[in-house]
């Protein structure tokens, strides 16, 4: 069987930056663990798989090397960058529907990508103590969501965090999100995801989902503008509009090819 394959690097205008993603596009589902199989060999953060339902319309879901998610940000722009610029597709707007919900995308006069995602503030709690010894820092503050929302001082202590990630995938929830107050942006954030293997994620929708109801509280307004600090780095435009966030950035095409399995 051949399946085409896209290769795109999202929250970024430009190649070598932002996140890459893998996209399949698919006519019917093929066998999960074929999908599970497919992301181990690609070896990138997500991998992610769509079939049309009707136009405009597509069910969308994303795998890890080692795990299916339940939302992913940087692969369903990745996705949709593929419809709009690669596979013809003609309007404004777009919807996956997935494991989190009808996930709407529309494409915005600059040439930038918007994700309308689920909200996800966290919770004030007690760090657990693996996380303090996974991090090998103590935030200043501490909370949880689907995620483990650590934040610090300043954008310098996030750049510092050499985590210990063997330590970080005992935690209960599936990843952890670092973060700090900008200096030529309004925050800064890390994110490590061991536990479904993804030691740390080039550049994180999802936590966005977490990070922009935290953010526009603590600053006062509703859109901001983040970077992610990984090595490879990128930005994530964010609204909070009541219980969705607004994700927008921009992609790029890397490699566009073919796959036989």
């Amino acid at each position: 069987m051949k399946l085409p394959l896209y290769w795109i690097d999202a929250f970024s205008p430009v190649v070598f930056a932002g996140n890459p993603a893998a996209v399949v596009p698919l006519t019917a589902w093929p066998a999960d663990a074929l999908m599970q199989r497919i992301a181990f060999e690609n070896g990138l953060a997500e991998t992610a798989f769509f079939v049309p339902i009707e136009p405009g319309r597509y069910h969308l879901r994303w795998f890890t090397p080692s795990a299916e998610v339940d939302l992913c940000g940087h692969a369903t722009l990745a996705s949709a960058f593929v419809l709009f610029t690669q596979l013809g597709f003609a309007g404004e707007r777009l919807t996956f529907d997935s494991r989190s919900g009808p996930l709407p995308v529309r494409r915005l006069p600059d040439g930038k990508l918007e994700l309308d995602f689920p909200s996800r503030p966290a919770v004030p709690v007690t760090p657990p103590p693996a996380l303090l010894r996974g991090l090998g820092a103590t935030p200043a503050e501490y909370a949880q969501a689907q995620a483990n929302l650590a934040v610090f001082a300043t954008a310098a202590e996030i750049r510092a965090i050499r985590p210990d990630f063997a330590t970080l995938a005992t935690l209960e929830q599936y990843g952890t999100i670092v973060t700090a107050p900008g200096e030529d942006c309004d925050f800064v954030s890390r994110f490590f995801a061991p536990r479904v293997g993804v030691p740390e994620d080039p550049v994180t929708g999802s936590a966005h989902c977490v990070l922009t109801p935290y953010w526009a509280a603590r600053l006062g307004k509703n859109r901001l503008h983040a970077r992610q600090l990984s090595a490879r780095g990128g930005e994530v435009f964010c609204e909070l509009r009541g219980d969705r966030v607004g994700l927008a950035g921009h992609a790029a095409l890397y490699l566009r090819g073919e796959i036989v399995v």
